[in-house]
């Protein structure tokens, strides 16, 4: 069969991809922004790419007419203040497309709505089901509360609030329940209900049978890694306080903690699971789920992260309007050095950043990610996705990856921090050496006040850096 998927390049997508290759599917990835998709070499000939917004209707046109099943995996969370209109607006592009092709059914990945009153993120995913079910086509919406699973976002928020915490002083929104579900799952249900005309025209809650309030998949959560931690709710936190708290302690933006704090006081709970019968697909229980994911950490396999998504800056850019780094009207800090080993740099330029940190000075970085975070910025908590692979699009602390590539022997980060500009930092390796060069294009008098102001530590930072790229020392 020939799938359209959109959202190829998030953090569900990039998972569901292989396994629809795997059952000799052809896909269509939709992408707004080719430079960010990079699958493995081992698909490509079951895949063709396609250029896709759809908020862009001509670019709809790309979509062929002989698909048979098409995956609606957009979503717009936090990505701007008026998401509500623009998931919608989208929405309704792709069905007014679709419905002038050969689909015979949509899949849409929707969340648990089970209350009178919704939070915005949830009102916005309900609209979104409303639009699709107008298609000529079949419409197939499993609605789904809390994923868990490696690089997801309730992952791995819950995971720095119970590692970073051994005392919790929290929102009351913890009291509320939910009903999570693992990512492999997710995937399962996905994967299982194309063309099933059973169903067709209708939704479905999927989730495990552990119904948890949030404080108790923290305690569980801490359970499975062994650590003993003590929450005490409070009803004193107001929805801004409670959107700071995740916001300072994990490494969400603030527009996905406002998001998350909205819908974390709504109770996630499966209507039925009606569908696991249909499916023949038994959930296996959040604590096994969390167990699983640390398995895919532990042995370096993360397909995806929710980190890579532009919702965890905050940010809606495509990275060719980046790749060319300008000369005129920018300051540069340019060094080089002889390497020692081709071999040995390679791989430390692809490691760094996360936990293996910037070879020098890594409590100024991380004084330099806390600041970042008291004015609104990212700061280092995201990390990385993978310890030792990088790929354009992905997060790297506080930059964005624009372009890698080892036979070149060129990594090239944008800066994702506040700052009065935008900045570049770029490594390259040219006739035995290193060459490091930090871009600046400031943005008024305060953009170049700011670099003065920082020059005198380029010196002891970058020069660190260089050095620590550059010869065989660990």
């Amino acid at each position: 069969m020939k799938i359209l998927l959109t959202g190829a390049t998030g953090y569900i997508g990039k998972r569901l991809l292989p396994i629809l290759v795997e059952q000799g599917h052809h896909v269509v990835c939709c992408v707004r922004d080719p430079s960010r998709f990079t699958p493995p070499a081992s698909l490509l000939k079951h895949i063709t790419v396609i250029t896709v917004d759809l908020l862009d209707t001509d670019s709809l046109t790309a979509i062929p007419n002989d698909i048979d099943v098409a995956y609606y995996l957009v979503h717009s969370m936090s990505s701007s203040d008026n998401y509500k209109e623009l998931e919608q607006r989208s929405a309704l592009n792709f069905r007014k497309r679709l419905s002038n092709t050969a689909t015979q059914q949509v899949i849409y990945l929707s969340g648990i709505i089970n209350e009178s009153e919704l939070s915005e993120h949830l009102e916005s995913r309900k609209n979104v089901e409303v639009e699709l079910e107008k298609g000529s086509y079949h419409l197939t919406c499993l609605r789904a509360g809390i994923i868990v699973g490696s690089g997801s976002a309730s992952f791995e928020i819950i995971r720095d609030l119970v590692e970073k915490l051994p005392l919790m002083v929290a929102p009351k929104w913890l009291l509320t329940q939910c009903q999570p579900i693992g990512i492999a799952d997710v995937l399962t249900f996905l994967e299982r209900s194309m063309l099933r005309e059973d169903t067709y025209d209708q939704n479905f809650d999927i989730g495990c049978n552990d119904i948890l309030t949030y404080k108790e998949m923290l305690l569980q959560f801490a359970e499975v890694r062994g650590l003993k931690r003590t929450i005490w709710t409070i009803p004193l936190m107001t929805p801004r306080l409670s959107s700071y708290w995740l916001y300072f302690v994990t490494a969400t933006s603030y527009k996905l903690a406002r998001s998350l704090v909205d819908s974390m006081k709504v109770e996630v709970i499966c209507r039925d699971t009606r569908l696991n019968g249909i499916l023949g697909v038994q959930p296996i229980s959040y604590k096994e789920a969390i167990i699983r994911a640390f398995k895919k950490i532990k042995d370096n396999s993360i397909v995806s992260s929710w980190k890579d998504s532009y919702a965890s800056s905050g940010i809606n850019f495509n990275i060719s309007e980046f790749i060319n780094v300008p000369e005129y009207g920018s300051f540069k800090d340019e060094r080089s050095r002889a390497i020692e080993s081709h071999e040995v740099c390679i791989d430390k330029m692809w490691r760094i950043g996360g936990e293996n940190g910037w070879y020098y000075g890594n409590v100024l970085w991380r004084f330099r990610g806390f600041l970042d975070k008291l004015v609104g910025g990212v700061g280092l908590r995201r990390g990385r996705t993978s310890p030792t692979t990088i790929s354009a699009g992905d997060a790297l602390d506080f930059w964005r990856v624009l372009y890698a590539n080892k036979e070149e022997g060129r990594l090239l980060l944008l800066a994702e921090m506040k700052l009065p500009g935008e900045a570049w930092l770029e490594f390259k390796i040219e006739n035995g050496h290193l060459i490091q060069t930090a871009t600046f294009r400031p943005l008024g008098v305060w953009g170049r006040l700011y670099w003065y102001a920082v020059l005198p530590f380029h010196g002891i930072i970058f020069n660190g850096m260089l050095k620590g790229l550059a010869t065989n020392q660990h």
